[in-house]
């Protein structure tokens, strides 16, 4: 067990420092026994595990790691991130009310719209770069969860957390966080007030394109996390074995691959901030960004390793310069090792309220200058 004074880092780094007690092995092992056995008295051999669906020590050593990184009460793992996001919402009941912002992940979005018309749940969207928007939004009493993602996705727009939970609590909400991309490196949502935090863990918790899957995280062990967690025995969209084994591999590199990713991305962005070829880049931790203010306050030790272009010229413009990097793989997801790029109005469709001329860079662990160099020659040829 580490001491709750040392740094994420070292959590991470030594995974909760939880040495195998049987053979002392460091690297954590994996148990793909579905069920356990019981002793004379009929009694679980080890406290709480019976049937994987609801505990498995594998993936029980990856949410301690990440209930330890929030600062929160528990976690959960998920077979992917929508698993986990469904599993907040599908708590709700006919009547309740949602907010959520116009720009968020669009396979959540596109969701939480068929699921609230189905299940007679009230939901509005509002405009995350408006001040009073959020305010406006709710329906003290009767709203019941708020969710926020920020940076959002892929505009990059901050929302502040600590005013987010606070006019969430007055009206009688909860407020979940969307924090996949500043990771609990960079921010820990719940020391801002907010109730759950939500990762797509997919993405730099795993950080090599190899896992699906998806975490919450809550402040207390109240009754919508009571709910949560039935949600996920009984709907079964628990993470196996064996994928919770590699995410945890995966975030004993957290630290270093997110402050990596966070220079590189800023470089990158200080770069083109004033490019002929680009008419705007969307970065916190740029000077200029609009919510710079409040990522400054919000996030500690960069300001995330997503940003977007908004080059000059239309769809097929971007498109094309996507097409031609050679470093930037044309893919979507996003927190690898490996840099990627997306035009991502094609990838949401005709409904996306994303700019078309908007390129999302997920930007990874290479050399800056190589990828600085990549994206020249692409916006030149």
């Amino acid at each position: 067990m580490i001491s709750p004074q040392v740094k994420a880092a070292t959590t991470l780094a030594q995974a909760s420092h939880q040495l195998d007690p049987h053979t002392g092995a460091i690297t954590p092992p994996v148990h793909p026994s579905t069920t356990y056995a019981r002793n004379e008295h009929y009694e679980p051999t080890s406290p709480n595990l019976s049937y994987s669906r609801d505990h498995n020590p594998t993936y029980k050593l990856a949410e301690k790691v990440l209930t330890e990184l929030e600062g929160g009460a528990d976690a959960l793992l998920f077979a992917s991130g929508l698993a986990a996001a469904n599993a907040v919402f599908q708590t709700l009941r006919p009547g309740d009310h949602v907010v959520a912002p116009v720009v968020m992940y669009h396979g959540l979005r596109d969701w939480l719209s068929r699921f609230c018309s189905n299940w007679g749940v009230a939901l509005d969207y509002f405009d995350a770069t408006n001040d009073g928007a959020l305010e406006q939004a709710l329906k003290p009493g009767r709203t019941r969860i708020v969710w926020i993602e920020t940076p959002c996705n892929p505009t990059w727009d901050v929302t502040d957390i600590a005013a987010s939970s606070e006019l969430a609590h007055d009206a009688g909400a909860y407020l979940a966080v969307d924090s996949t991309v500043p990771t609990p490196v960079l921010t820990q949502p719940l020391e801002h007030g907010a109730d759950i935090v939500f990762h797509s863990a997919t993405k730099y918790l795993n950080g090599h394109s190899d896992v699906v899957a998806g975490a919450l995280v809550c402040r207390a062990l109240d009754e919508l996390w009571t709910s949560i967690r039935f949600q996920r025995i009984h709907t079964g969209g628990v993470l196996g074995p064996f994928e919770a084994w590699l995410l945890l591999r995966g975030m004993r590199t957290l630290a270093i691959r997110v402050r990596q990713s966070c220079d590189n991305a800023l470089s990158i962005a200080r770069h083109f901030e004033e490019h002929r070829a680009i008419e705007r880049v969307l970065y916190p931790g740029l000077e200029s960004h609009p919510g710079h203010a409040i990522a400054k306050r919000q996030m500690h030790g960069g300001f995330g390793g997503m940003l977007s272009l908004l080059v000059k010229g239309d769809s097929d413009t971007a498109r094309r310069i996507a097409g031609r990097t050679k470093l930037f793989v044309p893919a979507t997801s996003l927190g690898g090792v490996e840099s990627l790029i997306e035009h991502r109005a094609t990838v949401e469709g005709p409904q996306s309220p994303v700019p078309e001329n908007l390129l999302r860079l997920s930007v990874g662990i290479e050399d800056s200058s190589d990828l600085i160099e990549d994206l020249e020659q692409a916006l030149a040829a």
